[in-house]
């Protein structure tokens, strides 16, 4: 289930790009995606078009760019696919017109999506409005895509409807398996292979059964932490489509291609989308803005002494590898805080109970 809500902004665009595209949220800007603009000029780039809407603008318009927000139901999306429907729910709605600068934040309980774009469009220059009718078509968006990638959506009578395949099972599911799509989630992010996620998933405390790949192998990884009373599989109806030993490692190969050039990537704009390629001075615009964006990137290799793509393959393998140090260590901390809380509650427990028994040694037989 996804709920969205959309306000203007009237005037600190580039603070609200700025916030949006904070690294702390967005995995270290793996999950920024834009068009028609960059995310360090895209105030710039939206200030561009509304000169020239001023002789036409609405007086009263005073927006000078929408922020929506686009969130989910906590452990029902991967952040990859979050992304990927924001980036959907974006190019439908605005149809190619509009910039905008699309983020994905990571840090909180729930995954969710920031789409902040000009309020007037690159083809005519008039203004998106604002208006009840506009609102319900963004939510209807959102719940068509929700369906189309399996997920719940809300009813029209503003009841919680069902998912494709569940909605009831995921309403009454125990915060066990909540914990352990987190710690799924979270350990897909911090490995590069498969394997080593099995090893970092041991160190948390899992039991793990069934992960090999094959013909003789039983379809269903499962997962069993100490405080479990049985396995819980690793399946769309149990934990989500998202948790199934196929995708778990499609994702984690997936964010090993997005992780490199991830930001170049997604800053560089598309010359051969239709809004773009038939129209001239867009497309002059366009190439000017990517070779602005390559140089930037190449002057920013040199800040860090690197001249060459063999250099920074070179460096990127040693930090994968300060990475895992790094990684290892979380982990094996993770496990002595586990065990520690383990044993703060016993003695949380032990000290409630022990006025008890002093009583009762320091009491007089009858």
């Amino acid at each position: 289930m996804a709920v969205t809500k959309i306000h203007g902004i009237k005037t600190t665009v580039d603070k609200a790009i700025e916030y949006i595209c904070n690294p702390d949220k967005t995995d270290q800007n793996l999950y920024i995606s834009s068009f028609a603009c960059s995310p360090e000029t895209a105030a710039l780039d939206f200030k561009y078009t509304l000169d020239h809407t001023h002789d036409c603008r609405d007086p009263h318009n005073t927006n000078k760019a929408f922020h929506l927000i686009q969130a989910f139901s906590p452990g029902e999306v991967s952040y990859e696919e979050a992304h990927q429907i924001g980036r959907e729910l974006a190019d439908r709605l605005l149809e190619g017109k509009y910039s905008y600068v699309l983020t994905t934040h990571t840090d909180k309980g729930h995954v969710h999506n920031h789409l902040i774009f000009c309020s007037a469009d690159n083809i005519t220059f008039s203004h998106y409005h604002d208006c009840k009718k506009n609102y319900w078509k963004i939510r209807n968006l959102s719940d068509t895509l929700c369906q189309e990638h399996n997920l719940s959506t809300i009813m029209p009578n503003g009841k919680k409807g069902m998912k494709y395949n569940e909605w009831a099972a995921n309403k009454s599911e125990s915060s066990k398996k909540t914990q352990l799509r987190k710690d799924i989630n979270q350990t897909i992010r911090i490995v590069s292979t498969y394997s080593e996620f099995l090893t970092f998933m041991e160190a948390k405390g899992y039991e793990i059964k069934n992960a090999e790949f094959g013909e003789n192998s039983r379809k269903y990884i499962t997962f069993r932490s100490p405080d479990m009373s049985r396995p819980v599989r690793g399946s769309a109806k149990s934990l989500g489509k998202n948790f199934t030993k196929e995708r778990i490692k499609e994702r984690i190969e997936n964010k090993r291609q997005k992780a490199i050039f991830p930001s170049v990537h997604n800053k560089l704009i598309d010359t051969n989308a239709p809004n773009i390629a038939g129209n001239i001075g867009l497309q002059k615009w366009a190439n000017k803005e990517n070779l602005k964006i390559v140089s930037a990137e190449y002057n920013k290799m040199l800040t860090h002494n690197l001249h060459n793509f063999s250099e920074l393959e070179d460096r990127i393998a040693l930090l994968h590898m300060q990475q895992k140090e790094v990684n290892t260590s979380v982990v094996s901390l993770e496990s002595q805080i586990r065990h520690l809380r383990e044993m703060l509650k016993y003695a949380k427990q032990y000290q409630k109970n022990k006025i008890y028994d002093d009583h009762y040694k320091s009491s007089k037989d009858p």
